[in-house]
């Protein structure tokens, strides 16, 4: 996958097949210790040992798919970043991946469309609670799907209609943590 946005939401597809009800995506950057870290966290079914053991595999999926890919993907391409890929699951309690790369890795790919990816989840399954957190060094920015709709008064029929100005705050909030990275750097 060219961006990590597409990891995201493939692995955010997992969680909701699982009937995740809550989803929490959290982006950790460090630039002084050359760091981004990807935690995706989900209240859905979790995996049993057998799965857990199985899921690096691409020619095994726990989703009645032929294969899966997302994570052997995933996998792979922290190790080429010089990072790791860690999975926690436990039946009935939820996943956890975290995925860690070296941030100067060349063969580490772009953040990629956040907005839209996050946007897509949102539309596609608006019943689940999303939280989002993009932290680079002491910067950062977060939000709640479900406290966002509850703060503006949304309700499902008004959810469509507002999307597109979710989209422009969240490349609004990422562009301005993105000054505040290349600030740094002058």
């Amino acid at each position: 996958m060219k961006e990590i946005s597409l990891h995201i939401l493939d692995i955010v597809e997992n969680s909701l097949r699982a009937k995740a009800k809550k989803v929490r995506i959290s982006i950790l950057e460090d630039t002084r210790e050359n760091c981004l870290e990807l935690v995706i966290e989900d209240d859905g079914e979790g995996m049993n040992e057998e799965t857990l053991k199985r899921v690096r595999d691409p020619f095994f999926s726990g989703q009645n798919k032929k294969v899966g890919m997302g994570i052997p993907l995933l996998d792979q391409l922290a190790q080429q970043c010089q990072g790791n890929l860690e999975i926690l699951s436990e039946k009935g309690k939820g996943t956890t991946v975290r995925a860690t790369f070296q941030r100067d890795s060349i063969d580490l790919p772009p953040l990629g469309k956040l907005a839209d990816t996050l946007c897509v989840i949102m539309a596609s399954h608006p019943e689940v609670e999303l939280e989002f957190i993009h932290r680079v060094d002491d910067c950062q920015w977060l939000f709640n799907s479900k406290q966002m709709e509850k703060e503006l008064g949304l309700t499902g029929k008004d959810r469509g209609m507002i999307l597109p100005a979710i989209r422009e705050w969240i490349e609004y909030q990422e562009e301005i943590l993105k000054g505040g990275i290349e600030d740094e750097n002058k």
